[in-house]
């Protein structure tokens, strides 16, 4: 691999027994640890929060079985796409066709799908961060089984910290003393991707003889902090801040993690969804009308769409 591919892509595994965590799914005896080593693999979507391993099982799944595999992302992907990699299937066999952010693709796009996943010309792997009840058809969800990912425990992220150090090509040239592992794990919230990638900008920023501290963690990140990414890195931390600031009746800061999202070109419907999910886990009957505002909204934005419904959001963001 290049020396500027990041440090989780270089560290990511190749089979089942070089994956941490996930154990309910792949550990001894689990159902798709069973279903890979007898070369019977379903249609699936794994559903789990960024960095959790989806994209790696799906690789490992094509590694294990020696099947072709075909990736594509709902994010730069249309029908087109999709209908090409069918005609290919067709003229082979056992084929695997990976789509990253499988919530992306509107109703038309998994519709192309059906007909091909029926008939077994291609085995579907759909990753989503999304709750596929929402975002899958159910036409398709009916003819693939749901995978639940967990994020990964306190344990298991340092056991991927411990590993990193003493695998990787590139961190083992240096001096690495790993004194405190606090700040990684927190800032990492069991996503093994933006672990692995903030231990890589932490031993950078140190040099070659690397004594890492929560302190030099947290002020290392905190240059970072004001980015975010729609598509994981950031996308549960600043929802939850907007979560916490309205509940702690906070409208200045609700607004500006809302800001934080909009201008990152988060999906609005995500947004109002949880705003849905607030009023009533946070607010409940302390104000019985907050239901109603959110629901107002969630219908509204889901008519008008950006960039108008940032006005709409922010006017009921503190509800």
């Amino acid at each position: 691999m290049s020396s500027q591919t990041p440090l989780a892509e270089r560290l990511r595994p190749t089979t089942l027994t070089d994956l941490v965590g996930q154990q309910h799914l792949t550990g001894s005896g689990s159902i798709l640890r069973t279903a890979i080593e007898q070369g019977k693999v379903p249609s699936m979507i794994l559903w789990g929060p960024p960095g959790t391993g989806k994209t790696t099982i799906a690789n490992i799944i094509a590694h294990t079985l020696q099947v072709p595999f075909y990736t594509l992302s709902a994010i730069s992907s249309g029908v087109k796409e999709v209908r090409e990699v069918i005609e290919l299937a067709k003229k082979q066999d056992n084929v695997i066709l990976f789509i990253d952010e499988i919530h992306r693709f509107n109703k038309g796009q998994q519709d192309a799908l059906l007909g091909a996943v029926e008939k077994g010309v291609i085995t579907l792997i759909g990753a989503t961060t999304e709750n596929p009840s929402f975002e899958v058809n159910s036409a398709l969800l009916s003819r693939c089984q749901v995978y639940v990912l967990k994020p990964l425990n306190e344990d298991d992220l340092i056991a991927l910290l411990q590993h990193a150090i003493k695998e990787d090509e590139q961190l083992k040239t240096k001096k690495i003393e790993l004194k405190e592992t606090a700040a990684l794990i927190k800032i990492s919230g069991g996503d093994a991707r933006k672990l692995l990638n903030l231990l890589e900008l932490v031993v950078e920023t140190l040099g070659n003889k690397a004594i890492i501290t929560d302190d030099k963690v947290m002020s290392i990140a905190q240059q970072r902090i004001a980015i975010y990414d729609k598509k994981g890195e950031q996308h549960y931390d600043i929802i939850s801040a907007f979560i916490k600031s309205i509940r702690g009746s906070d409208p200045n800061a609700a607004v500006y993690w809302l800001a934080r999202m909009i201008e990152g070109g988060e999906d609005v419907k995500f947004i109002a969804r949880r705003m849905l999910i607030l009023a009533s886990e946070d607010i409940g009957n302390a104000n019985p009308n907050a239901l109603l505002l959110a629901n107002a909204t969630f219908d509204a934005v889901s008519k008008i769409g950006y960039p108008e419904s940032r006005i709409i959001l922010s006017f009921n963001a503190p509800l």
